[in-house]
């Protein structure tokens, strides 16, 4: 493609934007992805390398889920963020980050039933909002072990494993905190009410079934400040048997309720399944009216290609944008848009790998060959 020159050829996703009190030079965002390199639930040393390559100054990267506590990591080799240890081996890497001018938050996450690690004889079953289980995964020979449901005395006993690694991790030195409230996990267990079966305050009604988040959202915005918290939503979605017979209702109480804590700063919520129609993808569900009703930045994200997502910014249907796959496979991705240049292809049989370098820290950079390079160029501030 034709390079103009000039201010005329800023693409909308890499123009400025203030996000309360950061200023970011560009909205590409990296999106929290799990990577199963965390041996023992503690960040190892390759992280630095990872994110870091991600890194541009004015940029924003979400790490990958961050659990709260040692029966909230249903996956192998997940970071935790729940002991002094986890909250020094995140230190190097976030510096790693910081040095490269960029802003890191911590995505803070707790599975409920979704345990894709074998539970041991003696060790108490997975936490929900129920006693079902997630349907079992034939094609990737996963049977989810069967939850048992919170009590009402033990719900505040969550949220404060939610508050201390918040705490944790602005004291590891985040920017902020990304509450996981997507995919399937233990927030959506309990606002969903395919998966919600509670009698209680905490099911039924929409409200009810909201509870928890909003009390989660009280106590996290009294710990480290609505300025230094975002949250991630997939109300659309239906992962891990968790789907809402009104996603619209749902998003629309979420957003309403964020709304009344002043300075939020922001809401990242997934596309749903996007379709083909006259052979272009439509996206069936538009996030637009929780936008324009969100009173901080507002992140989508769902699988744009640039061109989607130049439309997206420059039409007011987001702030800012959360790129997966295509940041994983390429490091260098805003410089990329930037120059208008080929992609490197993802390896999906990698992502869930425990290697610390293949799938990981080895794609390739548009300007040089050292796959391990730690330099990521520097997006312009202009």
């Amino acid at each position: 493609m034709a390079h103009q020159t000039g201010k005329e050829a800023a693409l909308p996703l890499l123009t400025p934007y203030k996000m309360g009190q950061f200023d970011l030079s560009h909205r590409v965002v990296l999106a929290p992805m799990t990577r199963c390199r965390s041996y023992g639930g503690v960040p190892q040393p390759q992280a630095a390398v990872y994110y870091s390559q991600r890194a541009t100054r004015g940029g924003l990267l979400i790490s990958e889920g961050t659990v709260i506590s040692p029966d909230s990591m249903g996956y192998r080799e997940i970071p935790g963020i729940w002991m002094q240890e986890q909250v020094e081996a995140w230190k190097p890497i976030v510096d790693a980050v910081h040095r490269k001018g960029a802003l890191f938050f911590c995505q803070i996450a707790h599975v409920g039933r979704v345990y894709t690690t074998e539970i041991k004889a003696g060790e108490q079953a997975p936490i929900s909002s129920t006693d079902k289980a997630v349907t079992p995964d034939a094609e990737a020979g996963i049977v989810y072990p069967k939850p048992r449901a919170l009590g009402i005395d033990e719900i505040p006993h969550v949220i404060e494993d939610f508050r201390r690694a918040a705490r944790n991790a602005i004291e590891a030195g985040f920017d902020g905190v990304e509450i996981h409230g997507a995919h399937g996990f233990l927030l959506e267990q309990f606002m969903k009410d395919s998966a919600n079966d509670r009698t209680d305050m905490y099911g039924g009604s929409l409200e009810n079934r909201c509870r928890f988040v909003v009390e989660l959202v009280d106590s996290l915005v009294q710990e480290v400040g609505a300025h230094r918290l975002g949250i991630r939503l997939s109300p659309f979605v239906d992962y891990m048997d968790c789907v809402d017979s009104d996603p619209e209702a749902l998003a629309a109480y979420l957003v309403e309720q964020l709304n009344k804590h002043q300075g939020f700063l922001y809401c990242h919520m997934v596309e749903p399944r996007m379709a083909i129609v006259d052979g272009r993808r439509q996206i069936p569900h538009g996030l637009l009216p929780f936008k324009k009703a969100f009173n901080g930045t507002f992140i989508a994200a769902g699988g744009y290609d640039k061109e989607e997502v130049d439309k997206v910014v420059s039409g007011g249907y987001a702030d800012l944008v959360a790129y997966g796959r295509l940041f994983l496979a390429n490091p260098d991705l805003p410089r990329r848009f930037q120059l208008g240049a080929s992609l490197n292809e993802y390896d999906r049989s990698t992502f869930y790998t425990q290697d610390p370098v293949v799938g990981y820290t080895d794609y390739a950079f548009l300007d040089n060959g050292d796959n391990n390079s730690v330099s990521a160029p520097d997006m312009p501030t202009e």
